[in-house]
């Protein structure tokens, strides 16, 4: 029977594809103050900026493209039945082949309605700009399809579900100071293997297996580590 591996990535994923993150940048992203750019706060004093920021974010994305480890992720589908639980708001898991993404924190190529929360589009790539007078279909103004600082993680109940059903437990690219996602790790049950791949890993609780690489030097390195739990369990 082949084991569940669930995997929770960061910033730290999508940054060899150069996408841009804050976490090294002193609370600025793209030399914008992060809460004004990133926060409920931020969206309800100034609509326009933040729109203007995510017009931007999106054009970086597309000419972006998923790394050898984004790449890599999928190979482990061929052994294990793998879910990803991202942070990231990019389409880079799902470009790279992964079938199974669960997003945090959002979309950056999807944006929904600001009275109906269920309504969500995802925008073409030919038209990518939205400002404060785009409407749907239905007349209503949309909002980027973010999760904002300040406002809840709809997805962060699937997540801790999915955590507590893994028997592989990977975390990749983050720091493990955004919550609630960091708090993933608590939900582990006992005796699961744990895998920590981060170039400047956070402290972790006895018994995670830590890897200090990069995104792509690590999910390398977790293949070779994998590989044969799989084959022994006659999944090779």
């Amino acid at each position: 029977m082949r084991k569940k591996l669930v995997i929770s990535t960061g910033a730290g994923m999508s940054a060899e594809s150069g996408i841009s993150t804050f976490r090294d940048a002193g609370g600025l992203w793209e030399n914008y103050p992060v809460m004004d750019v990133a926060s409920a706060d931020g969206f309800e004093r100034n609509p326009e900026l933040v729109h203007r920021f995510y017009n931007e974010r999106r054009k970086q994305l597309i000419h972006a493209n998923p790394n050898a480890g984004h790449r890599a992720l999928v190979e482990l589908e061929k052994w294990f039945d793998t879910f990803i639980i991202t942070q990231n708001v990019d389409d880079l898991h799902e470009r790279a082949g992964s079938h199974y993404v669960l997003h945090l924190h959002g979309e950056l190529m999807k944006v929904r309605s600001m009275t109906r929360e269920d309504r969500v589009y995802t925008l073409d790539p030919d038209n990518l700009e939205t400002t404060t007078e785009t409407r749907d279909k239905f007349g209503d103004p949309v909002r980027p399809h973010i999760v904002f600082f300040q406002e809840a993680v709809p997805n962060i109940e699937p997540a801790i579900e999915l955590t507590r059903q893994a028997d592989i437990f990977v975390v990749i690219g983050t720091s493990l100071v955004v919550y609630p996602a960091a708090s993933l790790l608590h939900y582990v049950r006992r005796g699961v293997p744990v895998y920590y791949i981060d170039p400047v890993p956070a402290v972790v609780p006895p018994g995670v297996t830590v890897l200090k690489m990069t995104a792509t030097e690590g999910v390398g390195k977790l293949i070779e580590l994998l590989k044969p739990l799989a084959e022994q369990d006659g999944n090779g």
